[in-house]
């Protein structure tokens, strides 16, 4: 019986390290099915079945999965994993409890501290996130992706130099980590002299994964620019996304579907009578991506009065919760739809109760989710006390801007951003159901224009107080001595003061945004 246990179980693993999910599922029933409940194995197959569910993405029977087998069995390893299936199915507080309860220094294994830093890392805990990487890297220096994990906790920390040393040594172990390649590019401002354009145009000739691809033309598009060689920076953006956006296309006549369905839902659905929770804990700062956001969130944070909570994904899946829908998204047309239908009162108190864990106890705090321009009418309902920001900006300045950005990988919600005119179609939609929604919605509803706010900086902030109803502090002029982690594409800009810099950027891709300017001019779109 032992021996044919441990055969089964070694098998099991076999064939997951090798991707085959199939064959790793019928050694672990098996496993399962042959093996007396005290013993190692019986418990490890609960274990890897629910790693096989993970892989699926099936996270809620994964969870119970590894609930199972911790109750047979005791393990740091059972522990960190079902902490971090806690984190990929929003249940931050429980994951955040059960990371705390392991003590980093009684961890042995290395892959057990990297992925405890991973669970850390995804709920905004990153200087407790840094220490399981730095003992990750302590047990085992080999890994490139130890490195780079680390690296990029260093970065939302702002230890810059820390960080560029971690992806090197990343690249040395596998001078193909695309990831580790972007990263530093995106973090180094590079010149004539200093750059690693030969060396990732050698490893882009190397590369057949449309990811990969995607990660080195970016990273070359970004020292292209340093170098003011705009035609190259974009010639490698194109190239970079040819592969992907082949396996992804912006999928756009659901997008036009799904912003008429907001309007139609915002219409049928109008009413004065407060519905939701009854709090002013939350401002919303929101808009598209790369439109000043992470800047906007800075000077607020920077009160003492304002708690930053990040990029929360909260909002839309307590809707998705609610809404009780099987789609497979969280947000689409059947979720909307039945998101109308909701409690809204619960609806607002259960999105309080999930915040809880970043957010504590604070007067305030800001959720600066961009894409949270979804739910403003769900928001209005469900917490109509809340304040509501969004970020305007030049529209030929914003969708470079997102052209330009790598974006999360393989989410369906950026996949515009991998063609200039998906994107252009896209900022159009937006920017015609912001002003609806402040048509809909009045003054609970603030449209802040970027460009306004880097020219008159204290004006503009002063306002922005005083529509929060916080009373004036001189330190949110100088937001950028903030120095809380920041998680986006703006972790270098926000650390410094605020300036032009980047207003007409877009200037330097003129040639290329001819059908762009087209479009906005159609559509009276004004740039």
């Amino acid at each position: 019986m032992t021996l044919n246990a441990t055969h089964l179980h070694q098998q099991a693993i076999t064939a997951l390290n090798q991707g085959q999910i199939k064959q790793a599922h019928q050694y672990l029933v098996q496993l399962i099915q042959t093996t007396p409940e005290d013993t190692r194995e019986h418990a490890d197959g609960y274990f890897l079945m629910a790693m096989i569910n993970v892989q699926v993405g099936q996270i809620k029977k994964a969870i119970k999965l590894i609930e199972k087998a911790k109750g047979l069995r005791q393990r740091f390893e059972y522990s960190i994993h079902l902490a971090k299936c806690y984190a990929l199915d929003g249940q931050l507080n429980q994951a955040k409890t059960l990371a705390l309860s392991i003590a980093v220094e009684d961890l042995t294994s290395a892959l057990d501290a990297d992925t405890l830093g991973v669970t850390l890392s995804h709920i905004g805990l990153h200087d407790y996130a840094l220490l399981c990487y730095q003992k990750a890297l302590e047990l085992n220096a080999t890994q490139p992706q130890f490195f780079y994990n680390y690296g990029v906790c260093c970065k939302f920390l702002g230890l810059f130099d820390k960080a560029k040393a971690a992806f090197e040594q990343a690249i040395k172990l596998e001078p193909a980590h695309h990831q580790a390649h972007f990263a530093l590019s995106d973090l180094t401002k590079v010149n004539e002299s200093n750059n690693h354009i030969l060396r990732l145009k050698s490893v882009f000739t190397r590369l057949e994964h449309p990811d990969a691809k995607l990660h080195i033309g970016h990273a070359l598009a970004k020292e292209y620019q340093d170098l003011k060689q705009y035609d190259l920076a974009f010639e490698a953006l194109k190239q970079g996304k040819v592969s992907k956006l082949q396996q992804a296309r912006f999928d756009d006549n659901a997008s036009e579907q799904l912003f008429d369905l907001l309007y139609r839902l915002s219409h049928q659905t109008k009413s004065d009578a407060p519905l939701g929770a009854d709090t002013k804990e939350p401002i919303f700062v929101l808009g598209m991506p790369r439109s000043g956001t992470t800047l906007v969130e800075r000077i607020l944070s920077s009160h003492s009065d304002v708690t930053s909570a990040g990029e929360l994904q909260d909002f839309g899946i307590v809707t998705k919760r609610l809404s009780q829908t099987t789609t497979p998204h969280v947000l689409d047309e059947a979720t909307l739809k039945a998101a109308y239908e909701c409690d809204f009162k619960q609806l607002g108190q259960d999105y309080l109760d999930a915040t809880r864990v970043v957010t504590g106890q604070s007067c305030h705090f800001v959720d600066k989710l961009p894409f949270n321009f979804f739910y403003v009418d769900l928001i209005r309902k469900a917490l109509p006390n809340a304040k509501i920001i969004c970020l305007l900006r030049n529209p030929l300045d914003t969708c470079i801007g997102n052209y330009r950005q790598l974006f999360t990988i393989n989410n369906p919600y950026y996949r515009y951003s991998l063609d200039l005119m998906d994107t252009a179609k896209f900022y159009t939609r937006f920017y015609k159901l912001m002003h609806h929604w402040q048509a809909l919605h009045g003054s609970y509803f603030k449209l802040l224009e970027y460009e306004q706010l880097v020219a008159q900086p204290e004006q503009h902030i002063r306002a922005l107080l005083d529509y929060c109803q916080l009373p004036w502090q001189k330190q949110c002029l100088d937001f950028h001595l903030n120095d809380a982690p920041v998680s986006t594409a703006s972790k270098v800009q926000v650390r410094q003061p605020l300036n032009t810099k980047s207003i007409g950027r877009w200037k330097n891709f003129s040639p290329y945004l001819d059908e762009v300017k087209a479009y906005f001019d159609k559509h009276a779109i004004p740039y």
